[in-house]
């Protein structure tokens, strides 16, 4: 896939390339309005329907994919699993839609999305949410987050966790104490300042570890940690 911006200012060498899948070609064109009045960002494709997405990113290769979530035949949850499996240097996803359901959350964060917002944001919050994924980090909406935080491993919920399998287990063993620890602090949603001053640490050491705890766990970015964390009891809501 096409390499995003790596320093910190998005399109300072290269354009965001960005594709759009939503079932309504109004909204697409409404997007595209908005996306195309940027220096930093470019739309390389538009897509109809989930299957359209998956192929559309095969070819035209984005950073960042804006998926709709219920579109006819393939639904965006499916396309975003599709798409976020291709292995390293798979654009990331970021779910845009006007139901605030949390089962289409938890759906999406599962199938690999790095941000969820939804369709009553403004057009700035979305330009931003593009760069902000573009850069390699995940974006949720702060009230989003905190039903994460609150729900998503509630014991006897149909979108509860899973427990920890050999692959994740193997993974979590190859974390330093203080990688655990800054792993424990993401799930809770902390930012790398307040990292910092819970592990009495420097900012540049905090992004060390959390860049190394990424990597160990084979993670994408922030979003999929907090998912990662829950899902495999690293932490427990209200623990």
């Amino acid at each position: 896939m096409t390499a995003s911006p790596t320093n910190g200012t998005p399109g300072a060498q290269e354009r965001v390339r960005v594709l759009l899948a939503d079932d309504q070609h109004l909204v697409r064109t409404g997007f595209r309005v908005i996306l195309e009045v940027e220096d930093d960002i470019e739309v390389v494709g538009e897509a109809a329907d989930g299957a359209r997405a998956v192929t559309m990113a095969r070819v035209t290769q984005p950073d960042v994919v804006l998926m709709d979530v219920e579109m006819p035949g393939m639904d965006g949850l499916e396309a975003t699993r599709l798409i976020t499996g291709e292995g390293p240097g798979a654009p990331a996803v970021l779910i845009l839609t006007t139901f605030d359901r949390d089962d289409y959350l938890f759906a999406a964060l599962r199938a690999g999305a790095s941000g969820f917002l939804l369709k009553n944001g403004t057009p700035e919050e979305l330009v931003e949410a593009i760069r902000v994924l573009a850069r390699g980090d995940g974006l949720l909406a702060p009230e989003i987050t905190r039903r994460v935080i609150s729900t998503f491993a509630r014991p006897g919920d149909p979108t509860g966790a899973a427990r920890s399998g050999p692959d994740a287990d193997a993974a979590l063993g190859e974390l330093t104490p203080r990688e655990r620890e800054a792993l424990v602090l993401l799930a809770a949603g902390a930012s790398n300042a307040e990292i910092a001053a819970a592990m009495h640490l420097g900012e540049a050491t905090v992004k060390t570890h959390v860049s190394r705890v990424l990597a160990k766990l084979g993670l994408r970015d922030r979003v999929q940690a907090v998912v990662f964390a829950y899902e495999n009891g690293v932490v427990r809501p209200g623990g």
